[in-house]
């Protein structure tokens, strides 16, 4: 395959799809009769306020071997293989099937190459099955009755369920492929293959989840909800078994995939002695504004234009202090949702549809913390991010109720909800609040200087009527589970696989559904599948 890059065209290109096949093939000095043509690529460069559409086209001869030759024919084009998987497999076989603790992104997919190598796995997942769940997550919004193992945390597909369902990464890895490729067998939309930003949307995924768990079961897989891990069993440092809220079950390879806010089970390996480090984390709020004017901001008067997609944005701004404030895992045309799975604490979060046609965008506004702020003490990590969340639940005044506070007004330090143009998504309800008191002075002054710097960047940043809502505290995991880099396996406990996000090594759908096939091909190398 050759991929012919940088194909620029004007919004005003009546079929630009079509010109970029006809560019890409002229080119290549090809007729259209020798070679197919399909996008590889598609993305907007709206650098210099008047966008553009920029192309990478894929293209492949009628007879690939003369494909190499071309590779000259211009700068912009490349020869590329299409990556292979080839995942190889131990000569000792398990004695029991192995174990993945948690239906998360990491899990699900480490799962997934586990049972479609013959493996078989056990999945424990803690919370519900995703219909369940999803009923759970609509009676908390509605009534403010939180099952704290079945929420926007906890239960099939894990936190990336209730998002935007993005698979943007910037990781570079070939495995990448693979998960796409299976998100594309279960259904995903086909411009996941090749746009610069893909998402899926939280309504598109739920179907993907149940398809891909519906994968592993039919090749032999097993997945027992409502079932917790609360311990290890070990003989001389090697995994003998695990406990559950089920009984105990023996193996000797677990994959350990239990998500950022599984904070009984980080509890419980500290008590295990098992080495966990803090890692760096964030906290702040969601800010949402218009998204019409996020779209202004980005793509100036062609605002509004069919072929544009709904204005995105990432920003950082480095402050006083060290610190990094930045925005994260922004929601187009979504809303910010009510991420709680702990009583007495307030979370928020962000989700889109597959549309993102909601009228409002939202964005994480975080600053960064990390063991430094904890004398390097994981417990201590998690126990602030619970007293953040405790205090939001307070200001909020019950309820799960949010606190928040406009754009204009937090800059001022004056505590109002002075609303105007831009409407709260938080579903729970929100209550007027002074965001800057419920952080410690140094982050709260650090959000000030981002927020204001943002406005230099981002005309919509300087919208006072902005909304911001709080807090945001589970961008990632506070703490690591420390792990052999050839092996994947614990430092203290072979056989204990940590895996994705929870575990420390993973930030967002696709890097922590990589890192679950990572760690599914690191077990099936030392060991082949049980004969029981």
């Amino acid at each position: 395959m050759l991929l012919v890059r940088n194909i620029r065209l004007p919004l005003a290109c009546p079929d630009p799809d079509a010109e970029a096949a006809a560019r890409a093939l002229r080119t290549l000095h090809l007729p259209p009769h020798k070679a197919a043509c399909g996008v590889a690529k598609l993305s907007v460069d709206a650098r210099h306020g008047k966008p553009v559409l920029v192309y990478t086209m894929a293209v492949t001869l009628n007879d690939e071997g003369e494909e190499s030759a071309l590779a000259g024919a211009s700068p912009c084009v490349c020869f590329t293989r299409a990556p292979q998987f080839a995942f190889p497999t131990g000569q000792v076989p398990l004695v029991h099937r192995p174990v993945v603790v948690g239906l998360g992104p990491a899990g699900l997919f480490a799962a997934l190459l586990l049972a479609r190598s013959g493996y078989r796995p056990l999945v424990l997942e803690r919370g519900p099955d995703l219909d369940r769940r999803v009923r759970a997550v609509e009676r908390f919004e509605r009534e403010g009755i939180l099952d704290e193992n079945a929420n926007i945390q906890f239960g099939e597909g894990g936190a990336g369920t209730f998002s935007d369902g993005k698979l943007t990464t910037r990781v570079g890895d070939p495995l990448c492929a693979f998960v796409t490729r299976a998100f594309l067998d279960h259904g995903a939309p086909q411009d996941i293959a090749w746009r610069q930003k893909p998402h899926v949307g939280t309504d598109l995924l739920r179907g993907i989840i149940r398809s891909i768990r519906g994968e592993i079961e039919s090749l032999g897989g097993e997945v027992r909800f409502d079932t917790a891990l609360t311990g290890l069993l070990s003989r001389d440092g090697i995994l003998t078994g695990i406990e559950t809220t089920a009984g105990a079950i023996p193996c000797e390879q677990v994959i350990l995939a239990v998500g950022h806010s599984a904070r009984d089970t980080f509890a419980m390996l500290h008590r295990t002695g098992l080495p966990l480090e803090c890692k760096p984390f964030s906290v702040g709020f969601r800010a949402e504004h218009l998204q019409t004017e996020i779209d202004k901001s980005l793509y100036h008067e062609a605002a509004g234009h069919p072929a544009l997609p709904p204005g995105e944005y990432q920003l950082s701004q480095h402050v006083d202090g060290g610190r990094c404030v930045y925005t994260f895992c922004m929601c187009p045309g979504g809303t910010v949702c009510a991420a709680a799975s702990e009583a007495g604490g307030v979370v928020t979060n962000g989700m889109s549809l597959h549309a993102r046609s909601g009228p409002n965008a939202n964005a994480a506004v975080v600053v960064s913390v990390d063991g430094k702020d904890f004398d390097n003490d994981p417990a201590k990590a998690v126990a602030f991010q619970q007293r953040l969340e405790q205090a939001a639940y307070r200001a909020g005044g019950g309820g799960y109720l949010a606190p928040a506070e406009t754009v204009g007004s937090f800059l001022a330090g004056q505590g109002r909800l002075d609303l105007g143009t831009v409407q709260p998504s938080y579903p729970r309800g929100v209550t007027p609040c002074d965001l800057g008191a419920l952080l410690p002075g140094e982050l709260s002054g650090a959000l000030r200087q981002g927020l204001t710097a943002f406005g230099r960047k981002l005309a919509a940043y300087r919208a006072p009527d902005g909304v911001l809502t709080g807090l945001e505290t589970r961008t990632s995991s506070p703490v690591r589970l420390l792990r052999d880099r050839e092996t994947l396996q614990c430092t203290a406990l072979a056989g204990l696989y940590p895996c994705g996000e929870g575990a420390g090594y993973a930030g967002g759908i696709m890097t922590a559904a990589v890192d679950g096939v990572r760690c599914a091909a690191a077990l099936m190398r030392e060991y082949g599948p049980s004969a029981r």
